[in-house]
């Protein structure tokens, strides 16, 4: 599937875990490693477990089956309106080696692109664009993954694999800043 979509440039992917060759899951791990297009991930698996692990390996959204084509499309509407927002914007955060271009959803660590999937871009994005300020979960949940029901588990997995990922001491973080009970900032002052 990775070369597929690299040959095909999709807006956006539909994944159903309940593939027969291979486990979804597997698929989406491996598209992560070259694409960060968006996928929505359908399943019959309704567990919390498996939304959490799926949401972990870089999905944006998760609809379990059985679900209305209405509901697929108004998520696939969302999805997409939140990655060309993420683009739209021109600003830069740069500061000590890391520079983060909204406009064209670009990370750099002294040099060097970081890859991120698009649920981890849309957090940074959301909080670097929102500076200083305090954002909660269903804040975020909304902005990133465009539902309030996204468990905190899986927003904790995406600033811990931000935070790696950024170089971001997690026991002293200099950038992603958790606030018990409160949420999340971004700061460059720190």
């Amino acid at each position: 599937m990775p070369g597929l979509v690299e040959a095909e440039l999709p807006d956006i992917v539909i994944l159903d875990l309940g593939l027969p060759d291979v486990d979804g899951l597997d698929v989406l791990q491996n598209l992560r490693k070259t694409s960060d297009v968006p996928v929505i991930i359908l399943t019959a698996r309704a567990g919390d477990s498996s939304r959490v692990k799926g949401l972990e390996l870089g999905g944006d959204d998760y609809v379990v089956k059985p679900f209305s084509p209405a509901e697929l499309l108004a998520r696939m509407n969302a999805v997409l309106r939140r990655s060309a927002a993420a683009h739209a914007s021109g600003k830069v955060v740069a500061r000590d080696g890391l520079h983060i271009d909204i406009g064209s959803q670009r990370v750099r660590i002294d040099g060097k692109d970081v890859s991120l999937t698009p649920a981890e871009w849309n957090l940074l994005a959301y909080l670097a664009t929102n500076q200083g300020k305090i954002i909660s979960n269903n804040e975020l949940a909304e902005a990133v993954w465009g539902s309030s029901y996204i468990e905190d588990s899986a927003i904790r997995m995406c600033v811990r694999r931000l935070r790696i990922k950024l170089n971001d001491d997690p026991r002293a973080p200099r950038l992603l800043h958790s606030h018990r009970g409160l949420g999340y900032s971004f700061d460059l002052a720190s």
